[in-house]
Parts: structure tokens; sequence; C-alpha cells
């Protein structure tokens, strides 16, 4: 019989080991490019970038399709990457009788490949299924320190896009400081350092752990089928716990273009869009620094909230509000400071790749083993829409994407892209979504 205070005890160095076991229900009555040094390539790194409000119908679609295609007025802050760049337009989410839930059906929708079920009113995920970023952590980031990075710009904790299901948030940083105490603190250990010394507490850490593995054995002997099931799934947590402080006592494999950044300050608080881009840049900088050291290989970067209150200098409202209030100029056709905002955003993202890019691998460069997957919530904000969305990826996944394209697929599931990028990313899928958003077509046409 076991109990509810029960324990697994071990010792260690003459000392006692206890770990702490999850509920049974028996405990109730009857009421889960090649590296010099290795021969080995870099690894291959992903992000997602989301940005709220989407960009203006007709501004950002580029006219031709291909290789040939030339950037629309909204997306020119990114034409230096016009080549690292892929842009997919004219794709929907499809609702199943779901209701749209504003702000959070289209980013989900994308991220997940289904329409959720349930909406919360608050413009960020609440889903039962994990995004992609956690899929292809999954798949990619079990050897690093950090399985995935998750960066709010916004500095609110809730302001995020990245779930393990189950309608709970991926823990996000919020402070370019605090985030960089976090990767290049007292627990970072340079790939290139002519000298490695493991790190004494995680080498208890691990000990404790395996020190209660004969009791753990005993004890699944003794459950029934259904707490066998909850106990496995407990102990496979705790399993993968081992095997991550077991790699962290291993010395690193070198990353040529490893080095600490500045010790930066935190920047300003989000009030207008000046700000945000300092703290993009913050941000971008510890990131790929995060990615160049191989403490993480997947990261996923929020630039605003899908329903951003940031201010044009001179204005009062915020985007959010003006997308939904300024009338559209009856000369240019279209919200004019609707427009500088989408802009700005775009901006702010032609600054992470900037950086990804400044990072040199030998004859490559950061971005070019990255994958970077951005999307927004709507497809119209005045209008709340959630077809045309505006998809971009950007980076060439160590070879496996071609880049520079433009890609059309009026009235098609934006879970194409979705399934395109886990396929190039090397995980063993042919078909993603659910309902109508499921697929099994991918953009063949840019997977090298």
């Amino acid at each position: 019989m076991i109990e509810r205070r029960q324990v697994l005890r071990g010792v260690l160095g003459g000392a006692a080991v206890t770990m702490g076991l999850p509920l049974f229900d028996c405990m109730f009555d009857g009421n889960g490019s090649v590296l010099a040094a290795t021969g080995k390539a870099p690894p291959v790194c992903f992000g997602t970038w989301f940005w709220g409000c989407g960009l203006t119908p007709g501004l950002w679609e580029p006219k031709v399709t291909g290789p040939t295609y030339k950037f629309a007025p909204q997306m020119e802050p990114l034409a230096a990457f016009r080549d690292k760049i892929n842009v997919y337009s004219g794709m929907n989410v499809f609702l199943d009788g779901k209701p749209n839930y504003t702000h959070t059906t289209g980013a989900a929708a994308i991220l997940t490949g289904s329409a959720p079920a349930i909406g919360n009113g608050l413009g960020y995920l609440n889903c039962d299924v994990p995004t992609i970023d956690s899929l292809v952590a999954d798949h990619i980031g079990a050897r690093t320190r950090f399985r995935s990075i998750e960066v709010a710009c916004t500095r609110k904790a809730t302001d995020s896009f990245s779930t393990r299901g189950g309608n709970v948030l991926n823990p996000t940083e919020t402070s370019p400081l605090a985030l960089y105490m976090r990767v290049f603190g007292p627990g970072f250990q340079d790939p290139n350092a002519a000298e490695f010394k493991p790190d004494a507490a995680i080498m208890t850490r691990l000990s404790a752990l395996s020190a209660v593995s004969e009791q753990r054995a005993s004890l699944m002997k003794t459950l029934g089928a259904a707490d066998r099931a909850r106990a496995d799934e407990y102990f496979t947590s705790v399993r993968q716990l081992e095997k991550k402080l077991a790699l962290e006592l291993e010395k690193p494999e070198p990353m040529a273009a490893c080095s600490m950044p500045p010790d930066r300050l935190d920047g300003n608080p989000d009030v207008d869009f000046i700000n945000i881009l300092e703290t993009q840049k913050l941000f971008g900088e510890i990131l790929a620094h995060a990615l160049a050291c191989g403490q993480t290989r997947v990261f996923h970067s929020l630039f605003t909230q899908s329903q951003p209150a940031l201010r044009r200098p001179g204005r009062s409202e915020g985007h959010h509000q003006r997308t939904h209030e300024e009338p559209v100029d009856a000369k240019l056709g279209y919200q004019p400071d609707v427009d500088w905002g989408n802009r700005q955003q775009m901006t702010g993202f032609a600054i992470l790749l900037q950086i990804l890019a400044g990072v040199r691998e030998g004859a490559n460069t950061l971005l070019d083993r990255t994958l970077v997957l951005a999307c927004s919530d709507v497809g119209y904000a005045k209008l709340h829409t959630v077809n045309n969305m505006t998809i971009m990826t950007a980076g060439g996944a160590n070879g496996r994407m071609k880049t520079g394209y433009h890609l059309a697929a009026p009235g098609e599931t934006v879970a194409r892209v979705g399934l395109t990028v886990q396929q190039a990313l090397g995980l063993p899928i042919n078909a993603w979504g659910t309902e109508s958003n499921a697929t099994s077509k991918s953009f063949t046409e840019i997977l090298a």
C-alpha cells in the first residue's frame, strides 16, 4: 500500500536522498556547414516571431510569385533580407464551426495547425495542442542546456504564443537583463574554453536522482495499470532531467562563432514603438549569442501584443485602436498611421534578422542555419479576419530550405507552412493539423 506521504529514499555519500511522488489513484478511495573541430555541420536552429494586428491587405503581398518577387510597401523594412525570406500569401484559417476568437484564432492555427475551441479574450493562446516551436524543440532541443527560450518584448509574462499544450504557456522571459544572467550567468560553460570543469552542484543533483533508481523500479511493480502509466509519465520527466544534467557534465562541442555578449542594460519599458525596437535589439543579441554558443536551438520571440497599445510619437491612441478607428484616407486608400505602425513592426523583424545575419560562422551566418517562422493574429485587423494571413519564413535551416520565394496558395490552409517548416527541420511527419486545417501538402518547391 502506497501512502500519501511516501517518498523514494536513497543514500548519496552517506547522506539521505529523498524524492517525492506524484498523486496516484491508489492513494485515494474509489472516486502525463561542418565544424573543423568535430567534422559535423553546426546544428540547425528554429524560432517563431510574433507581431500583433497583421499587415494591411494589398500592401504586403508581392505581385509576382516564385523567386523573382519584389517586396510590397509594408515589407520594405525587410528589403535587405529579400533573398533570405519566403513570403506566403492567400492562406486561410478554417474555423469548422468554432468562433473566431479575435486576436487569438489566427496565430493559434498557424502555430498549431488547429483552430482553438476555447478563447480567453486576452489575445494569447488557449490551446490543448503544442505550438510548432514546442514540437521542434522536442526534436532538436533535447541536447541543449535550454530546451527552448521564450521572450516577450512587451515585458509581460502572459504575452506569448508558445505552449506545450494543456492551455499552459511556456515560461516567458520579460527582461533582457534577466535573460542575460540566466544564459550567461554562473551556469554558462564556454564551448571554446581550453579547460572544462564540471559543475559540482550539477554532479550532486544527478547523483541524487540516480540514488533512488532501484526504488523506482521496485515501486513500479507494486502499482496498478493506471498508476503505472502515471508513474511512467512522472519518471519519464525525471529521466529527461537526468539526461539533461548528464549533458551539462559533458564538455560542450566547439562553436566557432560563440562569444559572450556585452552586459547590457534593460532599456526602456514599452511605451511607443521606438522603445520596443530597442528591447527587440537587446533580446535579439542575447538570443543570437545563446544560439551561437549552443545553449539552445529553439526560441519564441513576441514583438508586440496581439492588441498592441504602442503609440506613434505625437499620437495618443495605440496601434490596435488605430486599426479600428483611423479612417481610410480617400486618396491613399489605406490608414496612414496604421501603415506607419505596420512598417515599425517589420522593422522589428528586420532587427532580429540583422543580428542573426551578423554572426559569421565560416562561410555562412547564424541566419543561414536558422529557420524563423514569423506570423501574426489577423489577416485584416480592422475586421479581425482570419483569411489571407501574413506568414513569412526567414533563413535556410542549414540549406534545407530554399529562400527568396513568394508562394501564393489562395484559399488553402495556413497549416501548409507549418508542415513545410517541420519537414525542413527533419521532423518525420507527412501531415499536420486537424479538421479542415489538416494537410499533407507541403511547399515541396522550396524544400532542398
